[in-house]
């Protein structure tokens, strides 16, 4: 199947000018997005079109798990890299080139080391109705159940909360892109993984930071170190327990030092109730529920949620809890 990783001939070829030294590329190999030849160094490509906050953490733990897996070393080619990025994979020593030609390699006698090159401007094009913010809340609904497929438009548009017009662009959007086959008499996600994937890149940059409500901390550690213990039905909403402590309790194998938490209470109740009090840089982050409540656990947020949060953080704790939850709760996927 074509894969539009063009970029990685202009990235090289950038690279190949600024070091004056030639780069031999091989991008027929099944296995891999393509192999680089520098100086009889061979190095196996990971391409992605962007690392940025939003799923910086996915392609660290992908990059740590190939180099794992492989003795030959590994490079990230991408279009655009963010500047945080680039000092994370410096630090973990993962070579890297992007569009402009910016590069950090280092492997045995060659080292290469470029910032500051800008790419080339290049015209907008409109970014895909399914992975903005209607589009994300239905595939949320579509891949956490994929019963609901088979729902009809005006069903599936009440439970994900957005308009049936929505529903209509995004499934039309989503057959084009190859990851829905509607038959005669049903609806089939395909290609799954790569659909999993992406939207947890776009929720972490286009709905994630929407429903962000507010930073807190634990005023008495004591109760943190209860948390399991705290009762999460209040009046007529609830708490459920997102990232590290959804983790904890999916698993039984993290001790969670960061506290992400779903809830459609006001903040004054979900302070009271967890004792807590605001504090910009505090352990306790609280976001929207953007979903209706016939969905799972009522402890805990739905998993893909949790995995999408574990994934990205980077850490490896909880990038190693995030596979748990693939291989299980996700094993569908």
């Amino acid at each position: 199947m074509y894969r539009n990783n063009d970029f990685i001939y202009e990235a090289t070829s950038k690279l190949e000018q600024l070091i004056n030294i030639p780069i031999e590329i091989d991008s027929s190999r099944q296995n891999y997005d393509a192999l680089l030849n520098i100086r009889n160094e061979q190095f196996i490509v990971e391409a992605k079109s962007a690392v940025r906050t939003s799923n910086q953490g996915l392609v660290m733990s992908q990059l740590e798990e190939m180099k794992q897996n492989s003795k030959r070393p590994i490079i990230l080619i991408a279009e655009y890299i963010s500047k945080k990025a680039t000092e994370e994979l410096k630090q973990r020593s993962f070579n890297y080139i992007d569009i402009a030609g910016n590069a950090f390699i280092k492997y045995k006698d060659l080292i290469v080391f470029i910032e500051g090159q800008k790419k080339a401007k290049k015209e907008k094009i409109n970014q895909s109705r399914a992975f903005q913010e209607a589009g994300l809340k239905i595939l949320f609904h579509l891949l956490y159940k994929p019963e609901h497929l088979q729902d009809s438009y005006r069903k599936i548009a009440e439970k994900a909360d957005v308009s049936i017009g929505s529903v209509s662009n995004v499934m039309t959007e989503l057959e084009e892109l190859n990851f829905l086959l509607k038959t005669n008499n049903k609806r089939v996600l395909k290609n799954t993984n790569k659909l999993l994937e992406r939207w947890i890149v776009e929720f972490n940059a286009v709905l994630r930071p929407r429903i962000v409500r507010k930073r807190m901390r634990f005023l008495d550690r004591d109760f943190q170190n209860q948390w399991r213990n705290i009762n999460t039905h209040i009046n007529d909403g609830n708490i459920l327990w997102g990232g590290e402590p959804g983790g904890a309790i999916l698993t039984e194998n993290l001790r969670p030092e960061n506290f992400t938490l779903f809830t459609d209470l006001d903040l004054s109740e979900v302070a009271r109730s967890l004792k807590l009090v605001p504090s910009e840089d505090g352990e306790v982050e609280i976001l929207q529920k953007f979903w209706k409540n016939d969905l799972g656990n009522d402890k805990v947020a739905p998993a893909i949620l949790i995995y999408a949060d574990l994934i990205n953080s980077g850490f490896g704790r909880n990038i190693e809890t995030a596979k748990q939850i693939l291989d299980n709760e996700l094993r569908y996927i």
